[in-house]
């Protein structure tokens, strides 16, 4: 068995700057294209040494980066190996001690040294969650970064507490706190601790089943954060019948995301907060209803959020002697997650907005579900702002000219453009110091929302600053900025155009369009190889500017995806609750 590091076919096309259906032509063509070596008849992995010498062979130009080289030395482990080595990997940067074997080690070590340990270990983790995807499950960021925001801590150095962390996403979103967490796999434990202490958090991640073998016993956070498991049934109903956690009552067997509510809340001191994402079905089954009547009568059950895919609940765990509030924040904000934070700081100042009386839920099914809860008179109004602001989301296409052949154009590559002085890059420090700061800074999820800087920091040494014009890249995100006055946050990276002869949106557009056909984390190691026509900076505009009507096209896009599932279930109620009438 070859113990060569390994590609699949979009490997190979990512690093010889083609098509996936190229690579498909040169297998059937060839005779002498290198034969898989592994994986499956659908998915062949083929060896790198291999390829490279193939593509010498026939003059294709082709890099593998060190980031790329190092990330498939590690993969040569194997799929069932692949968590193993990367977590060891993680040991070697944040310990200096690994069992990885010498030539990996070697290349890790070489990279981390080149773009900084955090850059490196996370494009590893980038890669190691794209090969996993299907079977590990990883809280989106937006979502992430919400729910710390809802759930402060309020402590100077608070203490900050996820039971099901997985590969850590909650915890980094929680910043400067002590961590703790605890997951069920010792592989991803081991990443999400090195992916905090590369941060610089002081951690203590624990591996181990929460439920039967809770690692933090007796213990009590400031908040906590949690995306548990859903619909698992083999949680241990039988062996924790008579469990202390179970304050409000014996979750059902079907029901274990209400045994995480409980142990989040058997976790959090008295006045601390819980934010974890629950499915949706959990707001009304009638197997749960005891407990959420039990949680809602002591003041626990704070409020029900319909987020993109899942509910978010809020609790607190109540004070001794406190009394309970007579109303429960229940929201829909599955297709605008900005209502929330309004929202949820009016109902914890007066209880206004979106509350519903305890007593009439009570009274009834106890069923949260946001949608049931929407006031129905305002149906109609919101089907009118919806439809007002779908209409006004939409965009053209650009006109572009169909050629019946390619154009035949000379060509150069960022890395010339660079050398040549037309490009300046620059590159964010992988870490700022963030207490009392007043320095706006500008993340990677701001640059993926076309949204204004969202992150702050201290004056310090080696801040990038943001100017007008500057095209801004993260993994996945290239935008061209319209102002300045912020500084660049990490992982991201900077280009500046001499604007006299190369314009900016023409260089952003195909760095967009090389990012969409590289894998996840990929572009910000190769991008000097990104290949663009020479051309005179009258068609570089003519260019840029159809880039830039087709980034338009994108944002407009997910808007008006979000807006047309909000105009359809506001249309549904609207006609059949009386509020909404055809046009006759």
């Amino acid at each position: 068995m070859s113990h060569d590091p390994t590609l699949n076919a979009g490997d190979i096309a990512r690093l010889a700057g083609v098509g996936r259906a190229a690579v498909s032509n040169w297998r059937r063509r060839h005779d002498d294209f290198p034969a898989p070596i592994g994986g499956t008849a659908n998915q062949p992995l083929f060896s790198l040494p291999q390829v490279e010498d193939w593509l010498r062979r026939y003059g294709k130009s082709y890099q593998v980066s060190l980031a790329d080289r190092a990330w498939q030395r590690l993969k040569a482990a194997g799929d069932l190996r692949l968590g193993e080595v990367v977590a060891q990997a993680g040991a070697l940067l944040t310990t200096g001690e690994s069992e990885l074997e010498p030539e990996s080690a070697s290349l890790v070590s070489e990279l981390a040294e080149r773009h900084g340990a955090l850059t490196a270990y996370e494009f590893l983790v980038e890669r190691y969650l794209e090969a996993h995807s299907r079977q590990l499950s990883v809280t989106r960021d937006d979502v992430a970064e919400l729910m710390v925001r809802l759930v402060p801590p309020g402590e100077d150095v608070p203490r900050v507490l996820d039971p099901a962390c997985g590969v850590g996403t909650l915890l980094l979103a929680a910043g400067d706190a002590r961590v703790l967490g605890q997951e069920l796999s010792e592989t991803s434990a081991a990443i999400a601790t090195a992916r905090l202490r590369l941060r610089g958090a002081e951690t203590t991640i624990v591996a181990g089943d929460a439920m039967r073998h809770d690692g933090f016993p007796g213990d009590r956070a400031d908040a906590v954060l949690c995306d548990p498991p859903f619909n698992e049934r083999a949680w241990g109903y039988e062996e924790l019948v008579g469990d202390p956690r179970w304050e409000y009552g014996l979750p059902p067997r079907g029901e274990p995301e209400l045994a995480w509510v409980q142990h989040c809340l058997t976790h959090v001191r008295p006045g601390g907060l819980v934010a974890i994402l629950m499915p949706p079905a959990a707001a009304s089954r009638k197997a749960g209803r005891r407990i959420r009547a039990n949680l809602l009568r002591a003041g626990a059950l704070r409020a029900v959020i319909a987020l993109p895919g899942a509910d978010l609940w809020l609790l607190r765990r109540p004070a001794a002697g406190e009394r309970p509030p007579s109303d429960v924040l229940i929201l829909d904000a599955s297709a605008d997650m900005s209502v929330v934070e309004p929202a949820w700081r009016a109902y914890l100042a007066d209880g206004s907005g979106q509350a519903v009386r305890i007593i009439d839920l009570l009274a009834d099914e106890v069923d949260m579900t946001p949608a049931r809860h929407q006031r129905r008179d305002d149906v109609g109004r919101a089907f009118a702002e919806a439809r007002d602001r779908f209409l006004a989301a939409a965009a053209a296409p650009p006109d572009l000219k169909v050629l019946d052949e390619p154009l035949d154009q000379p060509a150069t590559t960022i890395g010339d453009l660079i050398k040549e002085g037309l490009v300046s890059v620059f590159q964010a420090p992988p870490r700022m110091a963030a207490d009392g700061g007043d320095v706006p800074v500008l993340t990677a999820d701001d640059v993926a929302g076309d949204a204004p800087p969202s992150g702050l920091t201290t004056a310090q040494k080696g801040l990038v600053a943001v100017e007008p014009g500057d095209v801004v890249a993260s993994y996945s995100s290239v935008r061209v900025m319209a102002g300045g006055g912020m500084v660049l946050g990490p992982h991201l990276t900077l280009y500046r155009v001499d604007a006299r002869r190369l314009d900016a949106d023409f260089l952003a557009g195909f760095l967009r369009a090389a990012g969409s056909r590289a894998t996840t984390g990929s572009s910000r190691f190769d991008v000097r190889r990104t290949r663009l026509p020479r051309l005179p900076l009258k068609d570089q505009r003519a260019y840029g500017e159809a880039f830039r009507q087709l980034a338009v096209l994108e944002d407009a896009l997910r808007e008006t995806s979000a807006l047309g599932q909000t105009l359809i279930r506001l249309g549904l109620d609207g006609l059949t609750g009386g509020h909404l009438h055809p046009q006759s």
